[in-house]
């Protein structure tokens, strides 16, 4: 049974997207860490997988659709908690973070379609890191002692699923939501409805822009 597993925090001022910040005041930066994860977990609940599953970092707000598991991240760096959310989650799945509000059902159907003829999926973010992953098994090895939050990181992770012998499909490269500079490339799309009017709506992103 297929599952999307969304690693995510709880939108709280001074919590989440901190790098926002200037020029959002952390109030400011929760806000579109909320918009970016309602956006991001529609596109979830519209998707193909059987299972949707959040690993969460806080507590459920009204964010939080209908017909998800939340299960806690644990402790630790973010290569353990990665490792942990997997093994909670167990089986074959993709899994994101709340950084690409201008993810699609589509794309996250592309993504879980991969595990049919490739053991892995990784998909590459524009800064160095990833955005997506997908494995039929979870395996702690794939996320032990990788460093996170480089620009080596995504080539780091590739080679460790190639060094622990699995086949890597690439996947779509996105864009990570880390400052308002990244803005109009993350709503450039159009699908991340919600990120985009809460950005338009605090001054972050030009009327035309957020319309298209």
């Amino acid at each position: 049974m297929t599952h999307v597993l969304v690693m995510a925090k709880s939108p709280v001022p001074g919590r989440v997207k901190t790098r926002l910040c200037p020029p959002c005041t952390p109030a400011e930066a929760a806000e579109l860490a909320e918009a970016a994860l309602a956006d991001t977990l529609d596109a979830v609940a519209a998707c193909g997988a059987r299972r949707r599953i959040v690993a969460l970092d806080g507590a459920p707000g009204p964010w939080l659709p209908p017909g998800f598991e939340v299960i806690p991240q644990g402790a630790g760096g973010l290569d353990c908690r990665l490792a942990a959310a997997w093994t909670r989650a167990g089986g074959a799945g993709v899994q994101i973070g709340m950084d690409t509000p201008q993810v699609t059902p589509a794309l996250l159907d592309e993504a879980l379609s991969t595990l049919d003829r490739t053991e892995s999926g990784l998909g590459m973010a524009a800064d160095g890191g990833w955005w997506a992953i997908g494995l039929r098994r979870p395996d702690p090895r794939v996320f032990a002692d990788i460093p996170m939050s480089t620009a080596q990181t995504g080539a780091s992770q590739h080679a460790r699923l190639r060094s622990l012998g699995l086949s890597v499909t690439s996947l779509p490269a996105l864009v990570d939501l880390d400052t308002v500079a990244d803005l109009p490339a993350v709503t450039a799309s159009g699908s991340a409805v919600s990120t985009a009017a809460r950005a338009r709506m605090l001054g972050m992103l030009p009327v035309a822009a957020a319309m298209r």
